[in-house]
């Protein structure tokens, strides 16, 4: 059995606290809940079976407050995380598992033409793979005989895990089921909210203890669900190959 490594991102904003707050009858309902949701820390991590990777915790101011947070990271902060405090903190030959975001899958520039790409250069690639074509062929009929033998995606990331001794898994889309570091954020967004002040000194004095109550124990228990979910999803294949079979029969 390999290691499994699962990283992600989110962020935790100043004031979030629960949707509910005690008070004392003397003060009034009117507490002095800040309406904005304040400053946004964006938080990178990554678990295994023995709990968050060790020095892999990344934690930095967003620029802006509002807006998918996914806009606040990009390749090259994501890059420099993973070769400077991932890698060198997991065990060899990982599988690093990890979701589709679009800076996950940066690739590697190639010579096969775009949709914008030129006539001419359409009808110089075509000719240099010896693939025949016509005269009276528009833009976007050249580009259609190209498509067929596009190369597949050279991902930026794997090549950097592979040269590390390490693979890449990504999840598919809208199955946060089976990535349990999922979870994990939502111990660590449910102790921030718990522990809220609206102070950004507590914010981030709060921040270690939060990711405190994610434990080697947790992990354990998350990652184990997760492995009952794709067993489950192998049965479901395997039945529909089962069906596939007999109504080919």
């Amino acid at each position: 059995m390999r290691p499994e490594v699962y990283l992600d991102e989110t962020f935790i904003n100043k004031n979030h606290s629960n949707q509910f707050t005690w008070y004392f009858d003397e003060d009034g309902p009117d507490v002095n809940k800040p309406a904005g949701k304040g400053q946004r820390l964006i938080i990178v991590n990554a678990i295994t079976l023995d709990g968050w990777v060790n020095n892999a915790q990344l934690v930095f101011e967003a620029k802006r407050k509002i807006g998918d947070y996914h806009g606040q990271m990009d390749w090259g902060n994501f890059s420099r995380w993973l070769t400077e405090q991932l890698l060198p903190n997991i065990p060899k030959h990982s599988i690093i598992i990890m979701d589709n975001a679009s800076y996950h899958n940066t690739t590697e520039e190639n010579t096969f033409p775009k949709s914008s790409t030129r006539q001419e250069h359409l009808r110089e690639w075509l000719d240099d793979k010896g693939i025949p074509w016509g005269s009276d062929l528009l833009k976007s009929e050249l580009y259609a005989l190209c498509k067929p033998f596009e190369p597949k995606p050279d991902y930026k990331i794997d090549k950097i895990a592979k040269a590390a001794g390490h693979s890449i898994l990504r999840t598919p889309q809208y199955h946060p089921e089976l990535q349990p570091i999922e979870s994990c954020w939502g111990i660590v967004k449910n102790y921030m909210a718990k522990h809220c002040d609206f102070t950004l000194e507590t914010f981030r004095n709060n921040l270690p203890f939060a990711f405190n109550q994610v434990t080697s124990k947790t992990c354990k228990k998350l990652i184990a669900k997760t492995t009952t979910e794709e067993n489950k999803y192998w049965e479901e294949d395997g039945k529909i190959d089962e069906n596939q079979e007999v109504d080919v029969n």
